[in-house]
């Protein structure tokens, strides 16, 4: 029997609005007539904020049933990266979205603060993005996030911007790449365009949560043995691993349920050398965690009483306590060097 919300929304991506500046890219090209056989309605439109920065959007309603938007990005290709990202001892950290918007609904999610539509803009110049990484390279090294905004893997059926960002990178040898993501699709078909050193610069960064904060709170997300798996096939691919203990969340019974997931995660991948792990705790700014608040009212995680410091919340000293038992939990896994907090 069909549910409520199977039978009131139209499936994912059943609308396609196209720039008509977007039209002319290769990318679209391919994208739409794929998109048109599913039976998805092309709509061309004149700029991609006329739709997606309309006000009063319901971004809930949206994240049921998203639109795919075809846009062409112009200016600001880089950023550089926030304070409250980790940047693992490197310089030169930047991050770039190919992408506004995920697949997945995690409600902890900063994108529901940020945006004001649920709808997912894909930027079908890519090679405009490559042009700019090109000119910083040309000034110093870069170490390059390009799964922030979004989860390109999760994504990657569908867009192919992994495999041509890979395509790009392969020859830029003063090129490190981060790709994150809670996904597990395999990496294999990618490792196979790259040579071995090529692979080594691309760090494959897998968020990792137990089960119970899964299933309750990073919706449509692949299970922890799933993401398990897909470490395991990226490593054997020949990416290095990097594991993302992030964002902690101050569940019931904390120590007792991210022990015995600590515990699972080390079992699992005991004969992986990893790169190296990182910690944090769900930390909002408060202006993107009263709009999060309006998107969820009867999110449990959202109404948290978290404590306002400097226009960031989160857990204060108790968050501070909850990296300290993971650090400490990691200890006899990870030597301190590599584990790093936020």
């Amino acid at each position: 029997m069909n549910s409520l919300t199977d039978t009131i929304y139209n499936p994912p991506y059943s609308h396609i609005y196209v720039e008509r500046e977007a039209l002319s890219y290769p990318a679209a090209q391919s994208l739409i007539p794929t998109l048109a056989k599913r039976g998805s309605r092309i709509i061309e439109i004149s700029h991609y904020m006329d739709l997606f920065g309309r006000t009063h959007q319901s971004f809930p309603a949206q994240k049921a049933a998203p639109s795919l938007i075809l846009a062409v990005k112009h200016g600001n290709f880089l950023y550089p990266g926030a304070p409250v990202c980790q940047d693992f001892g490197n310089d030169f950290f930047y991050y770039t979205s190919f992408t506004m918007n995920c697949p997945f609904d995690c409600e902890y999610c900063f994108l529901q603060g940020m945006y004001p539509s649920a709808n997912i803009v894909l930027f079908v110049n890519q090679e405009d993005y490559f042009a700019e990484i090109k000119k910083s390279l040309s000034t110093h090294p870069l170490y390059l996030c390009i799964s922030y905004d979004t989860d390109l893997l999760a994504l990657e059926a569908l867009t192919k911007m992994t495999r041509r960002y890979l395509d790009f990178a392969i020859s830029e040898q003063a090129l490190t790449t981060e790709i994150r993501t809670k996904s597990a699709v395999s990496v294999a078909p990618l490792a196979e365009r790259l040579p071995k050193d090529a692979r080594s610069r691309i760090i494959m960064a897998y968020s990792l949560s137990p089960d119970s904060v899964i299933a309750r709170f990073e919706h449509r997300t692949p299970g922890l043995s799933a993401r398990l798996a897909a470490i395991r096939t990226a490593y054997k691919s020949g990416f290095p691993i990097r594991l993302c203990f992030d964002p902690l969340l101050a569940v019931p019974d904390f120590k007792s349920v991210y022990g015995e997931f600590l515990s699972q995660v080390q079992d699992a991948l005991q004969d992986i050398p990893i790169k190296d792990a990182s910690i944090g705790v769900f930390r909002i700014s408060d202006g993107y965690l009263k709009q999060m608040r309006k998107n969820r009212p009867s999110s449990a995680l959202l109404q948290y009483p978290f404590i306002n410091e400097n226009h960031v919340c989160s857990y204060g000293g108790r968050g501070r306590e909850m990296m300290a038992f993971v650090k400490e939990s990691l200890s006899g896994f990870l030597p301190e060097d590599k584990i790093f907090t936020q």
